[in-house]
């Protein structure tokens, strides 16, 4: 690996830099209070096309390099800014798929408006008693003249109750091998038909839904590649998704969190932080993100090298799984008998679930890499 930038890179870092500094206040206000700094930001770094950055500008994006993008999004997130965008799922990997398996009709339709937050998209993968072999969803589309009729459900889909379309997986061809008759539609969210019923995790806020189908009809032209190509599709989508650059920054982060709260949290009568217990579990903690930021970097190298996305991004998705876990459960132990009154803290520990499932939970993760990487066998 090269950590060397070249002057021009620098030269931009220098340029983000600057932004946040002129346009970031410290401490960075929060959203969810402060809608109107959100409103602001997000004109802001759209009109440097940041958002999409490493999409052609033809369509909105900032034609930007894979190494640029890097630096941007670590500098954004040393300074803990808002994300760059509105829509993650729909700047990740909806909005890469339409760019390169839509119609020029998709991508006039969808792509500025998704890079201008008009519109706000779900992702219909995970069905009930299907489990993580997406593969074998069962949530039917059948072709009448020139509309799919939909019929079935889909399950944790975040953010469904807010979303104004879907990307979705529907089966097309029950009689082939299961990954051949799955076909990707982008439907929008108000279709008749369509309902939706959120599911609260444990600290009470919805972030996860179930969605029903009931013959919903939706036009051929919202149809995504060709019939029965949908999981080539997605699969592009979720390698987008699992390229591993960015694991660890969120977790250095989380880390830094939980430090100050063992600096105020006592434990014997003494701050946390001077207990050797706690100071073994940040330590270790604190190797496994260093070892998450190395991998990453490790993914990068071989990204800019033209090697693309494979298996081993598995490895930092299934670490942070773990970590996540193990930092929930220390933040909950520092906290204590106060967790009642630490609402901030105590929501954050209790939804760890949602990061550790979304995109494929650990078990799943821990099958890639001895399949895929070591080579063992299924059985």
């Amino acid at each position: 690996m090269d950590f060397q930038l070249t002057p021009e890179e620098e030269a931009f870092r220098a340029e983000v830099r600057a932004f946040l500094d002129e346009n970031l206040p410290d401490p960075v206000p929060d959203p969810e209070e402060d809608p109107e700094f959100l409103k602001t930001w997000n004109k802001k770094v759209r009109e440097k096309r940041w958002v999409g950055f490493n999409w052609p500008t033809e369509y909105g994006g900032g034609g930007g390099d894979l190494m640029r993008q890097f630096i941007l999004k670590e500098e954004m997130s040393a300074r803990r800014a808002p994300a760059l965008g509105t829509d993650f799922m729909g700047l990740t990997w909806v909005g890469p798929a339409i760019i390169t398996h839509g119609s020029p009709e998709q991508k006039e339709k969808h792509l500025e408006r998704l890079l201008d937050g008009e519109t706000y998209w779900c992702t219909g993968y995970s069905e009930p008693d299907v489990g993580s072999d997406l593969a074998s969803l069962q949530c039917r589309a059948v072709l009448e003249g020139d509309e799919y009729v939909i019929n079935g459900s889909k399950i944790w889909t975040t953010a469904a109750h807010v979303a104004s379309d879907i990307f979705m997986l529907v089966r097309t061809d029950p009689d082939v091998a299961k990954w051949r008759g799955i076909t990707c539609l982008l439907v929008p969210m108000d279709t008749p038909g369509i309902e939706i019923q959120p599911i609260p995790n444990l600290s009470g806020k919805v972030s996860f839904n179930q969605v029903f189908f009931n013959d919903v009809r939706t036009p051929v032209t919202n149809r995504l590649g060709a019939e029965g190509e949908g999981w080539r599709v997605v699969m592009g989508a979720l390698a987008n998704e699992r390229s591993g650059i960015s694991e660890s920054t969120e977790m250095e982060q989380h880390l830094d969190d939980i430090r100050e709260l063992a600096r105020t949290a006592t434990r014997n009568g003494r701050p946390a932080l001077e207990d050797d217990g706690v100071r073994r579990r940040l330590s270790d903690m604190e190797i496994r993100v260093e070892a998450m930021r190395l991998t990453g970097l490790r993914h990068l190298t071989d990204q800019l090298r033209g090697k693309p996305s494979g298996s081993e991004t598995a490895i930092n998705k299934l670490q942070r799984g773990i970590l996540e876990f193990d930092m929930s459960e220390l933040t909950l132990e520092l906290i204590g008998s106060a967790a009642a009154h630490q609402s901030h803290e105590t929501h954050e520990a209790l939804n760890w679930h949602g990061t550790v499932i979304g995109g494929g939970s650990p078990n799943i993760q821990r099958n890639i890499i001895g399949e895929r990487i070591f080579g063992l066998p299924k059985d």
